[in-house]
């Protein structure tokens, strides 16, 4: 049976169907209490691993966990990513894998989650202006003072993961990755190989909203397990790997409930495969 944890970085051990904040509201008033109340239910319902971002909101994303969920529970991971520049009136989001950037960065997200230690702490993405070497070496400087624990990446290819991995030891990779897109099958095959931790985002679209034939095979196994489109995309990606660990997002406390019940769904083998032959040819 597959494990329904996972051991990131050999060390924290998570549930493996995580929780997205990126869709939480963060304005005042009535949103943003139900923002709070939808962090607050998934740690109710068992959720020990949510991903965050400064670039959700400039930090207020990263507020708003805090708001809803400190002092922490023990056994709860929130991952964090860095490297994403804020705009200027008229600018484009940028990357900046700048040395003084990143220091600058995970000093502010240690300060707004109101930690030490940052778990897990993930680069937004990687800068192609700047080394590599230089970018994670900033990390690992704060992996060696003990504030952070792991290095993540995220939209990754294999060759980057792998030179990354002669420089840092790499816990988690965050590609966009679901039944119906597989662009990056071959970084999660990198990754199981290795053992680290594959964050599919966006992880049930568009198989939930998927037309034609995919649909219909999508809407035939939900229909024999008595489940949606959404936990059916669920279930067949944590039968993918077992270093597979959505993170779906939602606003909705009903929608929260409904993925975080995907985790409990048993495909068979034969569902499992059915689903699997539905990737479009140039994706799979």
């Amino acid at each position: 049976m597959t494990s329904s944890t996972f051991r990131i970085g050999g060390e924290i051990d998570v549930r493996r169907l995580g929780f997205g904040a990126m869709r939480l509201p963060t304005e005042a008033g009535a949103a943003r209490e139900s923002g709070i109340a939808v962090a607050r239910r998934a740690v109710e319902l068992g959720v020990t691993l949510i991903d965050t971002a400064y670039m959700y909101g400039w930090g207020a994303n990263e507020d708003l966990l805090v708001e809803a969920l400190y002092p922490y529970p023990d056994d709860l991971l929130i991952a964090t990513k860095v490297a994403i520049e804020r705009p200027g009136p008229g600018e484009e989001i940028s990357v900046n894998g700048r040395p003084e950037f990143l220091r600058e960065q995970v000093e502010q997200a240690l300060r707004r989650l109101r930690v030490d230690r940052i778990g897990l702490l993930q680069m937004h993405r990687l800068d192609p202006m700047v080394p590599l070497a230089d970018q994670l070496g900033t990390l690992r400087e704060f992996q060696l003072d003990g504030r952070i624990g792991h290095i993540g990446l995220s939209e990754v290819t294999v060759a980057e993961l792998e030179e990354a991995r002669r420089i840092v030891d790499v816990a988690s990779v965050q590609n966009r990755y679901n039944l119906l897109d597989r662009e990056h099958e071959a970084v999660l095959d990198a990754c199981d190989a290795a053992g680290i931790a594959f964050l599919p985002w966006r992880p049930v679209h568009p198989a939930s909203t998927a037309t034609s034939t995919a649909a219909s095979e999508i809407a035939a196994v939900a229909a024999e397990l008595d489940a949606t489109a959404a936990q059916i995309a669920l279930a067949w990606l944590l039968g993918r790997s077992p270093v597979v660990l959505p993170i779906p997002g939602t606003a909705s406390i009903g929608h929260l409930e409904e993925n975080v019940a995907a985790a409990s769904l048993r495909l068979s083998d034969e569902q499992w495969k059915r689903l699997d032959r539905i990737a479009p040819p140039a994706a799979g």
